[in-house]
């Protein structure tokens, strides 16, 4: 398999065809469109901005159409693009630029004064400025030559297209590279799945420096000829808006559809016009989707990772509601298998560490090959640091992370498992659970949870005889703390390691 230019490709076939619209600033391409943007990026990131092919370039913005014309740009010039997470602090953002050694930043106006502290911090970085007056004028650049619609310079499938960082909230933060054979893949494993064809229109409200910003089936939909609808960021009137009105498909994260659920206007009948939703990031709470299951909206809940590309598992639609909590089935292009601790596959049924292999997995993490060869087993399976089992059907159900695992008196608990039975307690609106130190036990685990708006918080007595009846003693939280919010990132996953700190 070779690489080919398949915007360029698409292009040829829908010129026409409505491929992006920027929601916020109207801002709208043609596949014809899309491609000579692209063209004209990669002209301009050699005969302007100096470039060579492999050098990174980062990108500093919220999400906006422009966005994918530099990630195909990226690809006709044979350039890595690096999207960097806005939410991080400026020492966060000069570390991964010092990692990934870019030599041109890309920004949005919002971000500005971060984008001229990280050009101090970092000899030769050239500025770029998306809009009018920051650093070197992006438009003016781009229309200052000619696009060049000549094939990308190599035709390797595995060479690095773009990065995506980990959140690195144990240790250092690493590079996941990201490459054509990855999103052919992905496509394959999502796109046939939800039946994705050019008559789709997406809503992508994730940020794009993440998996499903890019993969969540943007790159999905550009490769059968649809049109994704990107918008600034997670506004749920706006997204209410645009499901009711213009989208066919949907994929959000559980953070996502709480709030859909929480806006007055929401209502099954006004979303009739999506025919396919999907979720993943984290475990959707039972009581969420049975709420979407009671107006008439199935969603599919799937799993996977930065390092998988992501797609690797999808519950089919009939499914949602018969087997709730589960991840569904390996999809075409993924294999898996759950092992012990020496790497044997365990029996049907029993919880292991999930391992995952097929063209969708990551080559490895950018200039750190030690952290590669830990993450891969000797035969080369991804180690994905999730606990799974699977059922005699092949459904397979995520456990829990392995190290969000803790040991109480010699007992292994999966933080997960109590989180789920605290789901449904009528007082509680979310819940994370963690392991805390605990002199006689070894570990006990703490639960921070957040109460429902119209009820009052319950005592500590009576949480605890509600998970007696649900749980082993040992599993029962030996603390219970209200809190108004839980910490998430900027896809909605809660950030355990926060509250781990905050003790």
């Amino acid at each position: 398999m070779q690489t080919f230019d398949v915007l360029a490709q698409r292009a040829r076939v829908t010129p026409e065809r409505l491929a992006l619209e920027d929601i916020d600033s109207g801002r709208r391409y043609t596949y014809g469109e899309l491609n000579e943007r692209a063209a004209r990026f990669a002209r301009a990131a050699r005969r302007v901005w100096g470039l060579q092919p492999g050098e990174r370039i980062a990108y500093l913005g919220y999400n906006r159409a422009e966005f994918f014309a530099m990630l195909y740009g990226c690809a006709k010039a044979g350039l890595i693009l690096v999207p960097l997470n806005w939410r991080l602090a400026e020492p966060e953002l000069q570390a991964l630029m010092a990692d990934c050694e870019a030599s041109a930043l890309v920004h949005g106006a919002e971000f500005a004064e971060t984008a001229h502290a990280l050009q101090g911090a970092r000899d030769g970085l050239q500025l770029i400025g998306l809009d009018t007056g920051a650093g070197r004028d992006y438009d003016a650049d781009l229309q200052s030559v000619e696009p060049d619609f000549a094939a990308r310079p190599d035709a390797n499938p595995d060479t690095p297209w773009y990065l995506l960082y980990t959140a690195g909230t144990t240790g250092r933060s690493k590079g996941v590279i990201q490459t054509f054979r990855m999103m052919l893949a992905n496509y394959l494993n999502i796109g046939l799945a939800v039946g994705l064809t050019g008559d789709d229109v997406l809503l992508n409200v994730l940020p794009v420096f993440h998996t499903a910003g890019i993969n969540l089936y943007s790159s999905a939909v550009f490769l059968v000829g649809g049109t994704v609808l990107i918008a600034r960021g997670f506004d749920p009137e706006q997204a209410l808006d645009t499901l009711e009105n213009r989208a066919s498909v949907f994929f959000g994260v559980p953070a996502v559809y709480q709030a859909l659920l929480e806006q007055p206007g929401f209502s099954g009948e006004r979303l009739r016009g999506v025919r396919s939703w999907g979720c993943g990031g984290a475990a959707l709470s039972l009581p969420v989707a049975q709420r979407f299951a009671e107006a008439g909206i199935r969603v599919r809940t799937g799993m996977g990772m930065t390092e998988t590309g992501p797609t690797v598992f999808l519950l089919d639609e009939d499914n949602v509601l018969e087997r709730l909590g589960s991840v569904g089935r390996p999809q075409l292009l993924a294999e898996t298998r759950i092992v012990d601790a020496d790497e044997r596959d365990v029996p049907p049924g029993e919880a292991g560490e999930l391992l995952i292999r097929g063209p969708g997995v990551t080559p490895g993490y950018w200039q750190q090959p030690e952290a590669t060869r830990a993450t891969f087993t000797a035969d080369g399976w991804l180690r994905s640091g999730d606990i799974a089992r699977c059922d005699a059907q092949g459904y397979y159900t995520i456990v829990d992370r392995r190290k969000d695992m803790f040991i109480s008196g010699g007992e292994n608990v999966y933080p997960a498992e109590i989180e789920r039975v605290l789901e449904h307690h009528p007082a509680i609106a979310e819940v994370a659970v963690v392991g805390i130190t605990h002199e006689r036990w070894g570990e006990v685990g703490k639960a921070w949870l957040v109460s429902r708006p119209d009820r009052d918080p319950a005592e500590t007595d009576a949480l605890r005889d509600f998970c007696r009846r649900h749980l082993a003693s040992y599993k029962v939280p030996a603390v219970f703390e209200w809190i108004d919010a839980l910490p998430r990132n900027a896809v909605g996953k809660i950030t355990k390691q926060a509250l781990r700190d905050a003790g």
